[in-house]
């Protein structure tokens, strides 16, 4: 009885916060308006984090080198730059990717409120906790970039340089680059168990067709690995296609977990007769 009345509490709580629009029909004229006025918050929410990013670009570019200079100590990487704009446009870019990561949660959000009024009340409560969790994952995979993939991407790749009797004199272009890269490569790639967790609720594939693909997925890890890595040595390739087929793994043990149920078959009439009455018998 307590049960009963727990769930209907939060079935009630959900349909109120969840309430279907009055109108859902709205004239494109006005659509086009609540787009511009969303686009525009959200320009001027970026464009003022991005102000307040670049007067600390240079506290973010100490933050930027970190992962290079605490494996190698003895030198002084990312100082050197090649033209005289060179040093300013990598601030500038740097404060535009730290503000845009910074803001996506909120543009994520702008994009939800804008589609809310045409889906479904059942189809809004899947989205909201996708984007929610979605920035998480986000967040995750560039905080194991930044403490885990580029110091030993870094230290294996200048390492060798040394060893190989080279000098490492990496400019700002060259590092800020290859940093930016990685980082947004393995944020979008903590999105792929999402990815295929959603596509298995909505009916589109499932966990025995995934892992029936398994090998494909693996030699597709390696391609498009090969395709993102800034660099073409095995070495890079490796560390990006591990984890993102590690990812699939993980996508395979979530649709099989939340995946779309198929309905079990129905028994004909008349076999459920015969079979009842062959039972009396």
């Amino acid at each position: 009885m307590a049960s009963g009345r727990f769930d209907k509490f939060f079935k009630d709580l959900q349909d109120r916060v969840f309430a279907p629009m009055e109108d859902p029909k709205m004239p494109l004229a006005q659509h086009l308006e609540e787009l511009r006025v969303r686009l525009t918050r959200a320009v001027v929410i970026l464009a003022i984090v991005f102000a307040c990013s670049f007067y600390f670009s240079v506290q973010i570019m100490d933050v930027v080198r970190i992962p290079l200079q605490n494996a190698f100590v003895f030198v002084k990487f990312g100082d050197m730059f090649l033209s005289p704009a060179e040093a300013i446009w990598n601030n500038v870019k740097v404060s535009m990717v730290f503000a845009t990561f910074v803001v996506m949660p909120y543009i994520l959000w702008e994009i939800w409120v804008f589609s809310a009024p045409g889906l479904l009340a059942h189809e809004r409560r899947f989205v909201l906790p996708f984007v929610i969790i979605s920035s998480i994952a986000f967040y995750v995979g560039l905080l194991f970039c930044y403490f885990v993939v580029l110091p030993f991407a870094l230290n294996f790749l200048v390492q060798y340089g040394i060893d190989s009797g080279f000098v490492p004199q990496l400019s700002i272009a060259s590092f800020v680059g290859f940093m930016l890269w990685f980082l947004l490569v393995f944020g979008l790639m903590f999105e792929l168990p999402l990815a295929i967790t959603l596509l298995a609720r909505l009916g589109w594939v499932d966990a025995v067709m995934l892992r029936r693909y398994w090998k494909w997925a693996l030699v597709g890890s390696f391609v498009v690995a090969a395709i993102l890595t800034p660099t073409p040595d095995p070495f890079n390739q490796s560390i990006m296609a591990v984890p993102m087929y590690a990812f699939y793994e993980i996508g395979i043990v979530g649709a099989r977990l939340f995946g779309k149920k198929k309905p079990a078959p129905e028994v004909a009439p008349a076999a459920s007769t015969a079979t009842a009455a062959a039972g009396n018998r």
